[in-house]
């Protein structure tokens, strides 16, 4: 996050405030990065009216578009005022994800900001929600802002998986880890980093045994754990993290992450996520599993090449 980076902003076409402008305005003051702030328009009542007229019609997209644009204007004003740079745009298309994924081809970001969308299970299992679709094909690191007590992180947490198996993304817990302090020191934010341990996850078989309670009931799944927390805390201790502030906790990762995010009053969670048609125990495999769970925001970090 240079001097010369930019964040962008994704907004709601319903011209409604939400709190990511506030984060996206106090990340961008603190980097001393541009802002662009970009509407995805497409109103199906609207699209879809039967006016005879179609000049009539497309009258009226026009002229919601730029009733947008004003409105965007208008809180991009104070922004401006407190010395960001900041662009806006509004763009009426029918798929939002293609035309983010085309935005960020052209206009490299250093982060796409935008309110996370809390979608009902029964919506989320009839179709795939764009906050997931972002999740799992975003290039750029993805900030879904929810539950905000702080315009600008206090408290940030970095989740990481130091177990590979195969050695796929080799480097990518330092990747991430990078990525948090960063983010950390531009906010000034305390950082914590916290590893789950979930040995339930784990196949007896790749250890040799013929069933899990032969693993389980042996000093097998001890030397696993010790083994594991040496590894994470060389991950922890090369990238500056003090051991204070090193946590490795046996359980679920979804609820250790959920319930030490809300003990500690976590501002920001920073996680990776790996290609959604890979490995799924890999880094950030809870990733999409906690999106709608965490009591705090989410900063997602992909791999620097991507899956096929």
């Amino acid at each position: 996050m240079s001097e010369q980076s930019r964040f962008m902003l994704v907004v709601s076409p319903l011209m409604e405030n939400s709190p990511a402008f506030d984060r996206a305005a106090a990340l961008a003051k603190a980097a001393g990065a541009a802002l662009h702030i970009v509407a995805f328009d497409y109103l199906e009542g609207l699209a879809t009216a039967g006016l005879v007229n179609e000049q009539a019609l497309e009258q009226m997209r026009l002229g919601y578009v730029e009733r947008h644009r004003q409105w965007l204007e208008d809180q991009a004003r104070p922004l401006r005022n407190i010395g960001v740079h900041v662009t806006t745009e509004v763009v009426w298309v029918d798929n939002p994800l293609k035309e983010i994924l085309i935005h960020l081809k052209e206009q490299p970001m250093a982060a796409l900001i935008k309110a996370l969308e809390h979608e009902s299970l029964l919506s989320r299992l009839m179709f795939t929600p764009l906050d997931i679709h972002l999740l799992r094909e975003c290039p750029v690191p993805l900030h879904f802002v929810s539950n905000v007590q702080h315009a600008l992180p206090r408290r940030i947490l970095v989740a990481v998986d130091p177990f590979h198996r195969d050695g796929q993304y080799t480097g990518f817990n330092d990747r991430i880890l990078r990525e948090a302090s960063k983010l950390a020191s531009i906010c000034n934010a305390e950082l914590d980093v916290i590893y789950a341990h979930d040995l339930s996850s784990i196949s007896a078989d790749e250890f040799g045994f013929d069933n899990a309670s032969a693993f389980f009931s042996s000093g097998h799944a001890k030397s696993l754990f010790d083994a594991q927390g040496e590894t994470f805390r060389d991950l922890a201790e090369r990238n500056g993290i003090p051991p204070e502030r090193q946590h490795m906790i046996m359980g679920n990762p979804a609820k250790v992450l959920s319930s030490y995010a809300d003990a500690y009053s976590v501002d920001v969670i920073v996680m990776g996520r790996v290609g959604h048609r890979g490995i799924e125990r890999l880094v950030g495999s809870t990733v999409e599993h906690l999106l709608y769970k965490m009591p705090c925001s989410v900063w997602v970090v992909s791999p620097e090449a991507l899956e096929d």
